[in-house]
C-alpha cells in the first residue's frame, strides 16, 4: 500500500480520479512535441530509443495524460481507475 504523504502525489486526483485509462503504445501527439512524462513520477515517454525512456504505458482515452506501470499499480486503488476497451 502507498503512503498518503508519498512523493508522487501532488494533486493528480483533481484530473485523474476514477477515469479510464489505456494500455498503449506512445505515440507523438503532434510533430513539435516529442516526449511526454509519467502524471506522477515523471518518466519519460518517448518514441525514439533513448536510456530509461518508455514507450508504452497507461494513458487517458484522448491520449493527454500517461502514467507508467509501476505508478499504475502503486495508485490503483487510491484512484479507482478503470481499465478502457480499445
Amino acid at each position: 500500500m502507498v503512503d498518503e504523504n508519498d512523493w508522487r502525489l501532488t494533486g493528480q486526483e483533481k484530473y485523474l480520479k476514477g477515469v479510464a485509462l489505456y494500455w498503449r503504445e506512445y505515440t507523438r501527439s503532434s510533430e513539435s512535441w516529442d516526449h511526454d512524462h509519467c502524471e506522477f513520477c515523471w518518466a519519460k515517454f518517448m518514441v525514439e530509443d533513448h536510456p530509461d525512456v518508455l514507450h508504452e504505458g497507461y494513458t487517458t482515452e484522448d491520449e493527454y495524460r500517461w502514467i507508467c506501470k509501476k505508478c499504475f499499480e502503486d495508485f490503483k486503488g487510491i484512484f479507482d481507475w478503470k481499465i478502457g476497451d480499445e
